[in-house]
């Protein structure tokens, strides 16, 4: 079966079971899927009972599409995705997109959890990312030399209601440059002093591939990190991917209501 064969498979497969049909879709990052259980009028889809749906294996990736209503606009959040790191498989990574642009969505809000690389974030931070550096050094079918590879992956419309929602509603954020890389090592300090110097703000292991898609395709794109750490050599401490997990639980509900009341202005 070719890759447009699975898609339709997997694309029927979810809209033979719901009946939402949302334009807005989120992207839970690690330790951020909470977001989805608070919401209303849920229909929710195991990502393990779609036909040719690519399976996370990462703690704190659920693998359910939650499909629901914030305010009165439908939605469709994604809890848990497939790191490139996990299987070396590009299509498995980009699969979501692709599924998402098939059932309609316009606007995408990528989020991640992300080790800070600016000295004057502190762990549990929410930035705004206003552009990325893509470092993983493999080819996005689709992204390269095209008309997407020239113009900004994140939407300044959707930036600028990400920022008039923290302000509503008291929730400080920062905003910054992401830098993605491959993994699933977390880097040392001489390599964060080079992220830090090449102008990056915050590392992690995943995003830059599904919104650079995501904008080669038409979506308006936003992304938001939350800050987890400190990256080595800045922060004093060993990290962990249980403390990425703990951060995540700890600002959660900071973070359910930036993107609730971002997604209420779109």
């Amino acid at each position: 079966m070719d890759h447009e064969q699975e898609l339709n498979e997997s694309v029927a497969y979810i809209l033979d079971h719901v009946q939402a049909r949302p334009t807005i879709a989120v992207v839970l990052g690690s330790g951020l899927g909470d977001f989805a259980d608070n919401l209303v009028d849920r229909e929710i889809i195991a990502t393990a009972d779609i036909p040719n749906y690519p399976r996370s294996t990462i703690v704190g990736h659920k693998g359910k599409l939650v499909f629901a209503s914030v305010g009165n606009k439908p939605i469709v959040a994604f809890q848990g995705r497939t790191h490139y790191y996990e299987s070396n498989n590009l299509k498995s990574v980009l699969f979501p997109v692709h599924v998402a642009h098939r059932l309609g969505i316009k606007q995408l809000i990528v989020t991640n959890a992300a080790g800070g690389l600016n000295r004057n974030f502190v762990g549990g931070d929410l930035m705004i990312m206003t552009d990325q550096i893509n470092l993983t050094f493999v080819r996005i079918p689709g992204f390269e030399f095209s008309d997407a590879s020239l113009r900004p992956i994140y939407s300044h419309a959707m930036i600028e209601k990400a920022e008039q929602a923290a302000a509503e509603n008291t929730i400080t954020v920062r905003k910054g440059v992401y830098v993605g890389l491959k993994g699933p090592s977390y880097e040392t300090a001489a390599e964060i002093g080079m992220l830090t110097r090449i102008g990056g703000d915050a590392v992690g292991m995943s995003t830059v591939f599904e919104t650079s898609l995501a904008s080669s395709l038409g979506m308006e794109v936003l992304g938001i990190s939350c800050i987890t750490n400190l990256a080595t050599g800045i922060s004093p401490t060993k990290l962990s991917h249980e403390e990425v997990t703990e951060v995540g639980n700890r600002v959660k509900h900071t973070f359910a209501r930036l993107i609730s009341a971002t997604i209420a202005l779109l």
